[in-house]
């Protein structure tokens, strides 16, 4: 990811606040680009992040593991947040310094919206950490004024993970209650990259299937209800083939559990992954026995790579007619919301930031003001990585913050008003460096593509001149 500053969406969204109709956004976005360390002072009752009470064994290692997990966030978002972590011998300073520092980071970055004060009912978030436990996503939510998160329920670098901790489901619980997050609405955690269910060799099925159940049960005991996954992969397989493999999987899993709805996520349509194209999602949902007990997100970044274009309100109401008609409109259940840095029809799969890449910021504003779209978890996956003084690569968390606000703004915004169009002429200056690269990788592509199929294309040509002289002889 390239490096982000904290401060790319503040003075764009200052500029429009005022035109924002529901009040609280308004005041939301004001107060979120002031500081990301000073949290909002007129907050909603319930909105401010708590500290969790756990075990003394857990409370003790928790002022060791800070720095820690720091630097094995930016490895993976999800690392095994429920293993015992080494403890190590620390001064009593540094301990109180690093208590600090995380007592500071649990303070918002911006105020949750009240989702009745807007004009339509959209539950924006993004895929939050869910290090030191799963319930650290509910507050990691709420520190960036999201209504809605995605998480991992455990690694998705690995295949053993020991199973959720009860004190860690205890206060998943309690907390989404405390910050009313009706989870099994708004909650959408993200399936292991490692698990293709369309795997035909026996042994690497049966992995990936017991990872797939596994996380579908740990939705169970935690009372969510969605649970978004990439389809799989032929590897070189027939594609109704590896598609019935999918089907199959999903059949036996539904069948072990009760509630858990299977959301399969489009693809951009790289190599042999399926889900590229409607098609794939509706031949899936096809050879599924529940149809309760299955879905699908539709990620904008992936959905315009693989051709679906989502800019022009004509455009827009395009492809959900297509996929209204080609899957069905009531097996959509959410969206990951990204930007591409990729031009259309590219299939690469390259988040960038709203509005700053080749989707802009007017497809964003159709998904926003669509009506069926209401009560579905739209979760952010943009680029987050900065900078910071010293070189390194560090997250700043106040870029979701900031989107969050700006999407929120887009409801029943004019977008033939001033406001937006100098707010989206400012995104499309601020992306206009990744985007040229992206395109010219692209180009290059394109003619190197070219330049191999041309030889094939001369003989094919001088194999039919032949033919010609043996039928003119």
């Amino acid at each position: 990811m390239p490096p982000r500053q904290s401060s790319r969406l503040k003075k764009a969204i200052a500029d429009t606040a005022a035109n924002v109709s529901a009040p609280t956004n308004r005041t939301s976005k004001a107060k979120a680009t002031k500081s990301k360390a000073k949290a909002p002072e007129e907050d909603i009752k319930d909105e401010e992040p708590a500290v969790v009470e756990e075990p003394k064994s857990s409370k003790k290692r928790k002022a060791d593991k800070i720095e820690d997990e720091e630097e094995e966030e930016e490895e993976d978002q999800a690392e095994d947040e429920d293993e015992p972590v080494a403890e190590k011998p620390k001064a009593g300073k540094k301990r109180k310094t690093a208590a600090k520092a995380k007592t500071e980071d649990l303070m918002a970055l911006a105020k949750r919206t009240i989702i009745n004060t807007l004009k339509k009912s959209m539950y924006i978030g993004a895929h939050v950490s869910s290090a030191g436990g799963v319930h650290n996503s509910i507050n990691n939510a709420v520190h960036i004024g999201a209504n809605a998160f995605a998480l991992f329920l455990k690694s998705q670098r690995k295949w053993a993970n020991p199973p959720i901790a009860p004190e860690a489901l205890d206060a998943f619980q309690s907390l989404s209650k405390q910050h009313n997050f009706e989870v099994h609405k708004h909650c959408l955690p993200h399936g292991s990259y490692l698990v293709n269910l369309a795997q035909a060799e026996k042994e690497k099925a049966d992995q990936a299937y017991t990872s797939f159940l596994d996380d579908l049960k740990r939705c169970e005991s935690l009372g969510i209800k969605l649970y978004n996954f990439h389809p799989g992969n032929t590897n070189g397989d027939s594609r109704p083939a590896a598609i019935g493999r999918i089907a199959t999987q999903l059949n036996k899993a539904h069948k072990a559990t009760s509630t858990v709805i299977t959301v399969l996520e489009n693809m951009a349509g790289q190599g042999n992954v399926i889900g590229s194209k409607f098609e794939d999602l509706r031949d899936i949902i096809e050879l599924v026995e529940d149809k309760s007990r299955v879905g699908v997100c539709i990620d904008t970044c992936h959905a315009f790579a693989a051709g679906y274009d989502l800019r022009a309100p004509e455009a827009f109401e395009d492809t959900m007619s297509k996929f209204n008609s080609i899957v069905g409109a009531e097996y959509l259940k959410a969206f990951h919301i990204n930007d591409s840095k990729a031009p259309f029809d590219s299939h690469r799969d390259l988040h960038a930031n709203i509005g700053t890449g080749f989707l802009g910021l007017r497809a964003f504003h159709n998904v926003m003001n669509h009506d069926a779209f209401q009560g579905m978890p739209m979760i952010l996956e943009t680029p987050i990585d900065r900078k910071g003084p010293d070189g390194k690569s560090v997250e700043d968390k106040q870029i979701w913050a900031d989107e969050i606000k700006l999407l929120e703004s887009l409801i029943d915004m004019d977008p033939e008003s001033d406001e937006f169009k100098a707010l989206d002429n400012r995104l499309q200056a601020e992306g206009a460096g990744e985007r040229s690269k992206i395109q010219d990788q692209v180009d290059r592509k394109s003619v190197k593509d070219a330049k191999k199929a041309a030889p094939k294309k001369r003989g094919r040509k001088k194999a039919a001149a032949e033919d010609e002289d043996e039928d003119s002889e």
